[in-house]
């Protein structure tokens, strides 16, 4: 292998892939975890590690299966990932709780010019140690989306100590 990317280890574990990697004279390149507004767990170490390793970071999940879309705003449709059989995205998972955080989260992204989805992925990659974003896009409207988000990528603090409130 010229290159290896590994996907959702903890800090711990990717600083030890990484040494035994080198030890072989193959770079970690890239780490795939899981990240979004609602799963914040690489911000305790692991965007740090791969700093320290020279290793890129790929989010993926960015959207939270479709939950930090305007999707689900008003429940659950017919024709959706969680109406369906889906095991990555069920009935149970969409709380009342969740969605009102969901529905706070929709009117700052209103405030900012976005749609929610665009303020997802641009509140991905606010920071420097996310490399990129993995979409996922089934649609062509759904890439125009994403594509949208660089109109308005960053965040003030008042705007991060919003989000941080809402999702408390």
């Amino acid at each position: 292998a010229l290159y290896v990317g590994i996907s959702s280890y903890s800090p711990g574990k990717t600083a030890e892939m990484a040494a035994l990697l080198k030890a072989e004279g193959v770079p970690l390149l890239i780490h795939q975890p899981s990240y979004n507004l609602l799963n914040r767990w690489i911000e305790r170490g692991l965007l740090d590690t791969l700093a320290a390793e020279g290793a890129g970071c790929i989010a993926f999940t960015a959207l939270a299966q479709g939950l930090l879309s305007d999707k689900y705003l008003n429940g659950i449709p017919a024709d959706s990932r969680a109406a369906s059989t889906s095991r990555f995205l069920n009935p149970d998972q969409i709380t009342p709780q969740k969605l009102e955080k969901v529905r706070a989260l929709n009117v700052l992204a209103e405030r900012r010019g976005q749609k929610l989805s665009q303020m997802a992925l641009a509140w991905v990659l606010r920071d420097d140690k996310v490399t990129s974003v993995l979409i996922g896009a089934s649609k062509t409207a759904q890439i125009e989306d994403a594509v949208g988000m660089l109109a308005n990528r960053h965040f003030t603090s008042e705007e991060c100590a919003e989000i941080d409130a809402i999702l408390s």
